[in-house]
């Protein structure tokens, strides 16, 4: 995610990190590079364009502005409602950190806690279909419980084992039976914080939307300079580029929001979110040596 402070007026031309422009500017040079040469042509003689209206392209243009825009607030309404499902988890996972801290105690709840933290981890790789870190391998090592092995979901795995010790606690009459139904509801409710992650992962926006912008996108952004040539003449090139600047970074900008929990610039911090959740675990446990937050490397935040 983006973190960097509102622009200044003349830092708005040059600011490239942060911007959707290394993202797009393959394709906006190449419009720019056809609209130069066809005002070339079109200048010295090679051939001329004149009667070629520019309303079909302005209708097309109005169409296609309608079009990105709504396929744009699907994707951040995708990103947001992510972003809302993270705020949760955080939620979650506190309130189950300050149950197990008053109610088990520090000492009975180190299992407890060793497998809210390996959950924490779990719960971002599987987001971000990548590998568990080591980390998370020695929460599970301590907690005695194996990730290895052909598991569909190990988030869901490791809160099922949460249930299993809340189960031997109440069967040791550790704690009431009405502060396990309290922590079990607890339980609950981080399934439903997983369940609704894998909801925006596993159904993206309809794959049709997206290659019907990308299609249209390109075939108006190519043409553009061939309707422009005769009304524009040289400064063609100039508003072929802004026009293409607008529509490709639209395009790109909303393929980064519906996916909000990969590793482009404009997703979530998942990676932040998570350390937040494991330090917070670890302070309540009474560690000192707490991992460190990690940083913001050129205005992104993991």
């Amino acid at each position: 995610m983006i973190v960097r402070e509102s622009p200044k007026a003349w830092e708005l031309f040059f600011i490239m990190r942060g911007s959707i422009v290394p993202v797009i500017w393959r394709p906006v040079t190449a419009v720019i590079v056809i609209a130069t040469l066809v005002t070339i042509a079109d200048l010295y003689g090679f051939w001329h364009l004149k009667g070629i209206s520019p309303v079909g392209f302005s209708l097309i243009g109005i169409a296609l502005s309608i079009f990105s825009g709504f396929r744009n607030s699907a994707s951040y309404e995708r990103w947001w409602e992510a972003r809302k499902i993270l705020g949760q988890h955080i939620v979650e996972m506190r309130c189950l950190t300050r149950e197990v801290v008053a109610f088990v105690g520090l000492k009975r709840g180190q299992r407890l806690f060793n497998l809210m933290l390996t959950f924490a981890l779990t719960f971002k790789s599987h987001l971000r279909k990548e590998g568990l870190p080591h980390d998370c391998l020695a929460y599970a090592a301590k907690a005695g419980l194996s990730l290895q092995g052909k598991l569909n979901n190990r988030a869901d795995h490791v809160v099922t084992a949460m249930g299993v010790e809340l189960a031997k606690l109440s069967k040791n009459k550790d704690i009431s039976p009405q502060i396990i139904q309290v922590m079990e509801e607890r339980l609950v409710s981080i399934s439903g914080v997983l369940a609704a992650a894998e909801r925006i992962r596993l159904t993206p926006l309809p794959f049709a939307y997206s290659l019907l912008l990308h299609r249209t996108a390109y075939m108006f952004c190519f043409l553009l300079p061939f309707g422009l040539v005769d009304a524009a003449g040289a400064w063609t090139p100039i508003f072929a580029g802004i026009v293409a600047y607008t529509f490709f970074g639209l395009d790109a900008l909303g393929d980064q929001l519906a996916a909000p929990f990969g590793t482009a610039d404009n997703s979530l911090p998942l990676h932040t979110i998570t350390r937040v959740i494991e330090v917070g675990i670890l302070e309540a446990m009474g560690e000192k040596d707490l991992p460190s937050m990690p940083p913001v490397v050129g205005y992104v935040m993991n």
